[in-house]
């Protein structure tokens, strides 16, 4: 580690957090996911039936992040032992950044397919763009201990998040400006590709201020072939002595199981508020923006909480935390629509015909349900934004039959209701509770919670993401840098290959349980079972002996220095 710390160079590192963090934030949490699940809605309806069950666009998008991660999971040990025998840290780190802000990039141009393979097409880049995001990651975060010395590492941490948070919120909030005062089909795929550019001018920021890193003990000539031969050598090394290392590989083993807890949690939360809770991508916008700029005073907050307890400690508030915003996630529910415009379709009586005016006149999709009601009640509905359609008495008692099995809702006033208001909602609309597994949970919030204090499901959404930000800001930081102090400085890469493994293998585990449970049960369970992950990282974080794991790595590099020497 270095011996002092230099400004110029701590910030330059920084900026490489405030670049990617627009993928992270704009892209994968606020804007692609409500995006997604769209362009999902408008070419299969609600839901497809696969091999593996009925899938929804959330389950869907579960596991495009977990596919995201596969290739970067195994190949990133590896790929830490070549580097730590070579000098392509930076190198490594440029390429993977390449292919992640250009695949970013290239998220603009969904609109030039067909609407049929535009979800696809938003489908293989996220995975590309996933895929230089993870890798990169390896790389970026074996640089942390080469800035600074080790009483600095969480400060150091903890800055480039916050640098991160700011810089991701910022962008967000011109996003946002864009998305709700902008009209026109350019507006999200602007957003795509900006969020690409700022992650590549960044990281050039980066690249031109943070040096690649002495090498203790470099291996000349290496090529392909004995790359790979050298990396399955040293890795077995590694793991055949994985009890030098043993306090290193119990933090690891916790951290797989919180951060895939924390990761899935922020990865998710876009498609479940869209799918499930029926926010609007403002909504969810307006969330993220409020997420980052909570993250970025808290990471200092966490860093000032570490220096007065522990690194360890300050981990453990930040995880229990984490467990908490689980269970409030659970109780979320929109509040039971009372007003006759809050309804999908709305029928008012106008002396021999219903007028019929729709919330939201892009609602429909191309799904079984909405192909039926554009075949069979599309000639009484308004054609046009604003538009009012003519109905008839029998017309509006067959749609309000048909209603019962789908998405929507709608009202009647008047006529066969006697002027009185007739309701309808469909099994499947968001405020619609009661079949689900763990359904008690958010029909209780809302009637004792909720409801009677006129909390809206977005102001829900709002507030326990401003608690997620708070604790953002302190376990993303100190999960790394209580890491970085433990691992050896001249097998960082190696080291944070492995770290990267078991986040990425985590960041399989997490989506993929959440894909499953929501296919067999419903989404609600899927999140339920997230906490079961942070959990138990929380419970083997007391098995982690922070000042052994760091003696072992001032041993380890002692005697890697005295071989050089020799």
């Amino acid at each position: 580690m270095a011996e002092v710390s230099d400004s110029k160079q701590i910030r330059g590192y920084c900026m490489y957090d405030w670049g990617k963090s627009a993928f992270e934030t704009s892209v994968t949490t606020a804007i692609l996911p409500a995006w997604f699940a769209y362009l999902f809605l408008e070419a299969n309806g609600i839901s497809i039936d696969t091999m593996f069950g009925t899938m929804n666009s959330d389950t869907f998008w579960a596991w495009s992040v977990t596919g995201g991660a596969l290739l970067v999971a195994i190949i990133s040990p590896a790929l830490g032992v070549i580097a730590d025998r070579t000098k392509i840290k930076k190198r490594m780190l440029k390429l993977l950044t390449y292919l992640g802000a250009g695949s970013t990039f290239l998220l603009a141009a969904a609109p030039l397919f067909p609407i049929s393979f535009q979800w696809v097409w938003l489908f293989v880049m996220f995975l590309f763009a996933n895929v230089g995001l993870n890798g990169a990651g390896v790389f970026y975060n074996a640089l942390l201990p080469h800035q600074g010395p080790e009483s600095e590492m969480d400060s150091i941490s903890n800055k480039a998040y916050a640098y991160g948070y700011l810089g991701g919120g910022l962008l967000l909030v011109v996003h946002l400006g864009l998305v709700m005062g902008v009209p026109g089909d350019w507006v999200i795929p602007f957003c795509m590709a900006s969020s690409g550019l700022w992650w590549f001018g960044f990281a050039i920021w980066t690249f031109a201020t943070v040096p690649e890193p002495e090498i203790e003990n470099p291996v000349e000539g290496l090529n392909l072939d004995s790359a790979s031969k050298l990396a399955i050598k040293e890795l077995k090394v590694t793991i055949k002595d994985w009890q030098s290392f043993r306090t290193l590989f119990i933090y690891m083993l916790a951290y797989f199981f919180f951060i895939d807890g924390i990761n899935s949690v922020t990865a998710l939360a876009g498609a479940f508020g869209i799918a499930v809770l029926g926010l609007s991508m403002t909504d969810l916008i307006l969330t993220i923006v409020a997420i980052q700029f909570v993250a970025f005073p808290a990471a200092f907050f966490f860093t000032l909480l570490a220096d007065r307890t522990t690194t360890k400690k300050a981990l453990i508030v930040a995880l229990i935390g984490w467990c908490v915003i689980i269970v409030g996630a659970l109780s979320f529910a929109p509040l039971e629509l009372e007003k006759h415009d809050q309804y999908d379709f709305q029928f008012d009586w106008s002396t021999d015909h219903y007028e019929v005016r729709m919330l939201d006149h892009d609602a429909l999709g191309d799904g079984d349900s909405d192909r039926a009601i554009e075949s069979d009640f599309g000639h009484f509905l308004p054609t046009e934004e604003g538009g009012v359609g003519n109905a008839t008495d029998v017309e509006v008692s067959d749609f309000i039959a048909f209603l019962g099995d789908t998405r929507f809702s709608a009202s009647v006033n008047g006529s066969n209701s006697n002027d009185e208001q007739l309701t309808v909602i469909g099994i499947d609309h968001p405020t619609s509770l009661g079949d689900g597994k763990l359904d008690a949970i958010p029909s209780v919030a809302r009637d004792n919670i909720w409801g009677p204090l006129g909390i809206s499901v977005t102001m829900q959404f709002l507030l326990l993401g401003c608690m997620a930000g708070l604790l953002l800001g302190g376990s993303q930081g100190l999960a790394r840098s209580l890491f970085g102090k433990m691992v050896p400085e001249t097998r960082s890469t190696e080291f944070f290959g492995f770290f990267g493994f078991f986040g990425k293998v985590a960041a399989l585990i997490g989506p993929m349980m959440y894909g499953i449970m929501s296919t067999i049960y419903d989404s609600r369970v899927a999140v339920a079972s997230l906490s079961i992950l942070i959990i138990a990282g929380t419970v083997m974080m007391a098995f982690v002996d922070v000042e052994d794991g760091i003696a072992v790595a001032k041993a380890a590099d002692e005697a890697a220095r005295n071989q050089t020497q020799d």
